[in-house]
């Protein structure tokens, strides 16, 4: 099973995303849930990559395990926003992917002060 941790502030702010495990729906390789858990990971990255003044830190220290966090060194309210909305992307398909196979995937919503 994968299990995914999506960690954001109680003010909507993302702060962290975790991945770890296999779904386990098809063998390695050929695993149509965990390409869309990696997708979604991925997709999120390149897009903090992808912006200026956003610091991205990343651990994928062994297989079949990823996170991330995103935060902004300034305050610029443009920035916090598209952080906030790339965590509400991944809220999104976080969700819709754990009731749609719920044998392969957990996911948790931690909010933090």
């Amino acid at each position: 099973m994968t299990e995914v941790l999506l960690v954001k502030a109680k003010d909507g702010r993302f702060l962290e995303c975790k991945a770890s495990g296999h779904a386990e729906f098809a063998e390695k390789g050929k695993d149509i849930v965990c390409s869309a858990v990696t997708i979604l990971m991925r997709t999120a990255i390149e897009v903090f990559l992808g912006t200026g003044g956003i610091k991205l830190e990343t651990d994928t220290s062994c297989r079949g395990y990823l996170s991330f966090t995103a935060g902004t060194e300034k305050s610029d309210s443009l920035l916090k926003e598209r952080i906030s909305t790339i965590g509400d992307f991944l809220k999104e398909g976080f969700d819709s992917l754990s009731k749609e196979f719920p044998q392969n995937v957990t996911f948790e919503l931690k909010l933090e002060d």
